[in-house]
This record gives C-alpha cells, structure tokens and sequence, in this order.
C-alpha cells in the first residue's frame, strides 16, 4: 500500500461506554498507528514502548503521565517520546487519542565528527 488515509482520524474508533476500545489504522515494517477510545475514568496504566512514539488526543480531556511528569491534556494535545519512557493515559471525559509508534527509526549509533587541524 502506498499511503493510508483517515477523513476523520477521531471517527475511525467508537468510545465504549464502559473500557478501552484500539483500532489498529496502520501497521508495517515502519510506523504504527493506533486510534484510542477511552471512555471516562479508564486508564493505561504505566508501559513502555521499545520505540519513539507520538501521542495525538483527538477529543476530550485527561491526565497525561510521562515519566516523573503528568499533565492536562485535551483536543489538540500533543506528546512525543523517546524510546522505554513510562507513560500512562487516564481519561477524564470521553477522550480519543492516535498512537503513532516510529519502528523505523532507531537509537543513533553514529558519534559526532572529530574537529580537524
């Protein structure tokens, strides 16, 4: 497939009325993309991801943990992380959120040019 398009990436996922309902959009060698709904009071606890990954919240309100730090979050909020960071969602009101996982991109290996004379 050479590309994948959502109309109304926050209609791809119902919000239950009760629990957490994912929707993979798009999984390949590179990129993964999850759409979250979360109905209130429902959380991801604490986890890490083996990539970088961003965090889009597309509709609603909640508390965003991202290591030692938490945050408001609501539409048009948005987070990315590095590699193994322990993060956490909790949705205060009805809340959907994209998860985008980088597969493709890994930790640099490369180290800075020496100066020259």
């Amino acid at each position: 497939m050479d590309y994948f398009f959502s109309p109304a990436l926050s209609k791809e996922v119902e919000v239950p009325k009760q629990g957490i309902l994912s929707r993979t959009l798009l999984n390949d060698d590179q990129v993964k993309v999850v759409i979250f709904g979360f109905s209130p009071g429902q959380e991801l606890s604490a986890h890490t991801a083996p990539y970088p990954a961003d965090l889009f919240f597309l509709e609603g309100e909640g508390k965003l943990t991202l290591g030692a730090d938490q945050m408001a979050v609501q539409a048009g909020s948005f987070a990315h992380m590095s590699p193994n960071l322990s993060h956490a969602i909790m949705a205060l009101t009805p809340l959907v959120m994209a998860l985008v996982m980088m597969k493709g991109l890994r930790p640099s290996t490369q180290t800075a040019p020496t100066p020259g004379p």
